[in-house]
Parts: C-alpha cells; sequence; structure tokens
C-alpha cells in the first residue's frame, strides 16, 4: 500500500495504520468533493446554454460550433493532463484545473458574439478535461490504497453534483442572470476548491518526485499494458457513447416516435439519470460481490436489454423502464474502466482511457443523427445497445489483465 506508507511518513502524527486510514479517509472526502463539485459547475453551466445562445445571437449552427469548444478544450488537455500529474501531483493539478474552473465557468456571459463565446468555452473545456483526468488519477491511488473498489462513488458524487446543479439553476434561471448565477457558482467553487484542495496539497507534495521518477525509470510500460489501456479506454468510449445520445435524443424519441406530452419525453433522461446515480451508489457493494469482470458483464449485458427496450417499445412507458435500465447497467462500466486503466499506467493510462470515453460522448449524438437520417430513430438507439453489449463482450476478454478481476 505504497500512499497508506507514504500517509504515515508525510502527514505528522500518523504513526500508525489507524492514523493512516484516519487520513485516507480525509483524502478520500476531498476527492468526492471534487467530483460533486465538478459535475455541479458544468450542469449549471448547461442549463444557462439557452440564455446565453440569445445574448450572443448566435444560430443553432454557430451555437454547436461555439460548444465544440468546450469538447475540443477537454480532448486536448486531457491528453496532456497524464504527463502534468507525473510531473507535480495529481493532487496540485486537481486544485489547480479547479480553479481554472471555477473561474472560468464566468465567461461565457461576457461574450457577445458566437467566436468569442467558443474561445471562452476553449478555456473552460481545458479546466473541464484537466480536472476529470487529475481526479480520476488521485482517485486510482486512493482505491488502491485502502484495497476496495470505490471507484464507483467517487462517479457517484459526479451525478449527485450535476443533478443538483441542474436543479438549482432551473430554479433561479427565471430569477437571476446567467451573469450573476455563474459568478455564484464561481464563488461556491472557489470556496469549495480552498476547503477540499487543503486536504489534497497536504498529501501530495511528498509523492510527486517519487511518482515521476517511478514513470521516467524502470517502470515503462509494456505492449501488452499500452494494449490493455487502450482496450480499458474503448470500453469507456462504449458507455459514454450511449451517455451522450440518451442525453441528446432520448427526449425527442419519446416526443417523436412515441408521442408523448413532452413532460412526459422530458422524464427520459432523469429516469436514466437517476438510475445511474443509484448504480453508482451501489457500485462498491456491487464490484466487492461480484468481481470487475462479472460486474462489466452484467452491466454492459444489462444496459443492452435496456436500451433494445427503450429504442423498440411500442409504449411510452416500457421506454421509460428501458432508460432506467439502461442506466443501471452503464452506471458502473466508466468508473471501472478507468480505474483499471489507471491501475495499469497511471495518470497516462486515465488519461488515455478518458480521452476515450469523452469522445465517445461527442461521437454518440451526431452519430445518432446521421443513423436517424438514413433509417429511423428507434433503429439508431439502437447502436447503444450494440455498443453496451461490445463492451461487455470486451470486458469478459479482457479478464485475465489483473489477478483482481474474477
Amino acid at each position: 500500500m505504497p500512499l497508506l506508507n507514504k500517509l504515515r511518513t508525510a502527514v505528522p502524527g500518523a504513526t500508525g495504520p489507524d492514523s493512516a486510514t484516519a487520513s485516507l479517509t480525509r483524502l478520500r472526502t476531498a476527492l468526492t468533493a471534487f467530483f460533486a463539485l465538478d459535475g455541479f459547475l458544468f450542469a449549471g453551466w448547461v442549463v444557462r446554454i439557452p440564455a446565453i445562445k440569445d445574448q450572443t445571437g448566435a444560430s443553432a449552427s454557430t451555437l454547436g460550433l461555439a460548444l465544440l469548444g468546450v469538447s475540443a478544450g477537454a480532448v486536448i488537455t486531457m491528453t496532456l493532463t497524464g504527463r502534468l500529474c507525473r510531473r507535480f501531483g495529481s493532487h496540485a493539478v486537481t486544485v489547480v484545473c479547479a480553479v481554472l474552473l471555477s473561474l472560468s465557468i464566468a465567461l461565457p456571459p461576457l461574450t457577445h458574439s458566437a467566436l468569442s463565446l467558443g474561445l471562452v468555452l476553449l478555456v473552460f473545456g481545458a479546466a473541464y478535461g484537466g480536472v476529470n483526468v487529475a481526479m480520476n488519477s488521485a482517485a486510482v491511488d486512493v482505491v488502491a490504497a485502502l484495497r476496495r473498489p470505490l471507484m464507483p462513488s467517487f462517479h457517484a458524487a459526479f451525478s449527485l453534483g450535476g443533478m443538483v446543479g441542474a436543479g438549482l439553476g432551473g430554479l433561479v434561471a427565471g430569477g437571476l442572470s446567467p451573469t450573476v448565477h455563474l459568478l455564484a457558482l464561481t464563488v461556491v467553487g472557489l470556496l469549495m476548491t480552498a476547503a477540499a484542495g487543503r486536504v489534497l496539497l497536504r498529501y501530495d507534495a511528498p509523492s510527486a518526485p517519487e511518482q515521476a521518477a517511478a514513470e521516467t525509470g524502470s517502470h515503462r510500460l509494456d505492449r501488452r499494458s499500452r494494449r490493455l489501456v487502450l482496450v480499458f479506454g474503448i470500453i469507456a468510449l462504449c458507455t459514454a457513447y450511449g451517455e451522450g445520445a440518451l442525453a441528446d435524443w432520448g427526449a425527442l424519441h419519446l416526443e417523436q416516435d412515441l408521442h408523448t406530452h413532452p413532460g412526459v419525453a422530458a422524464a427520459g433522461y432523469s429516469a436514466f439519470a437517476l438510475a445511474m446515480t443509484a448504480g453508482r451508489l451501489t457500485g462498491t457493494a456491487l464490484l466487492e460481490r461480484l468481481g470487475q469482470t462479472r460486474t462489466l458483464v452484467a452491466g454492459g449485458s444489462t444496459a443492452a436489454v435496456g436500451m433494445l427496450l427503450g429504442a423498440l417499445a411500442p409504449t411510452a412507458w416500457l421506454a421509460l423502464l428501458g432508460f432506467a435500465v439502461t442506466g443501471l447497467g452503464l452506471a458502473n462500466i466508466f468508473p471501472v474502466a478507468v480505474a483499471r486503466a489507471g491501475a495499469l499506467a497511471g495518470p497516462s493510462g486515465v488519461a488515455t482511457a478518458s480521452t476515450l470515453g469523452y469522445g465517445g460522448m461527442l461521437l454518440g449524438p451526431p452519430a445518432i443523427g446521421f443513423l436517424a437520417d438514413a433509417f429511423s430513430l428507434p433503429l439508431a438507439l439502437t447502436t447503444v445497445a450494440l455498443l453496451a453489449a461490445t463492451a461487455a463482450l470486451i470486458g469478459f476478454l479482457a479478464r485475465s489483465a489483473s489477478p483482481s478481476t474474477a
């Protein structure tokens, strides 16, 4: 337990196993706060997109191009953050990126054209991508030190933060301007970063030089490990594809193909998100009971069945049930894939898996759109089931990647 040993020596008074375990518990709590903050801030921005669109006077197409700034910034930074984590430590990078994320969320309301909005969103996306890789890398270390499959609990915090951010954003949207709302989020973000960041920075500095030396020394990955990291990245991609597709197309399917009321259609993604959150909250217990491989296979299979029901059901209520089952199935696949990649390759593994996963989230919505035009939206949505089943198959084939994958 390298991190546990570091905590015993790095923290004054942490001289025994109980003190070190208490330090790890504080570290876990602080990281959970960063995951929740990440989801909270991102959701707070998303609910104000319509108001920002009106403010900038952007058309639907130019707004879409501006929003690509988030994706471009995130993907570029994700590919670099692994190196930064090796050089400076994942905790320090998490804190710096969280500060940048908190500051940059106040910038979109200050723009008055699609071009300036896109440039601002490049910065926001860069901070978002960086904090995701860094905090996942830090979480992998905590999971290894505690020897418990806790990664789903961190991602549950992200989901809960997103739900709270979206809910509060919806409540204040009518009464607060985007400028005031997002500036308030900046203040909240900086305060939470200051509180939780003190814990991370307290424990990170002693390990950063050692971590960098290990990465540049005799622990370079062999070809098999690099291939496995890509495998787990592809599993993450298959999962995130479904998240992106349902976020953008689920409500339209319910309203257009099943002729539901707009309120019922809007509940489609809510059912998916709530089920995913519930699945992640119980993910640690599930992993301890089934192991990583069985969780991947069961999750992918469940999501495939659920999405077939959601896409092809003749009634809206059956489709809603299918969306919820899909959320339960997909809930723990991404956290497990990132954890496995991180265990194999440290921050670089997390960066690779996260980048591929985020790519899947970007690929899903346009792919569904093209397929819907060529065939039909219900048929296009079945590709979510296909990729979920693919994730299950890959997870089974990669079952020998580590001794703890039963």
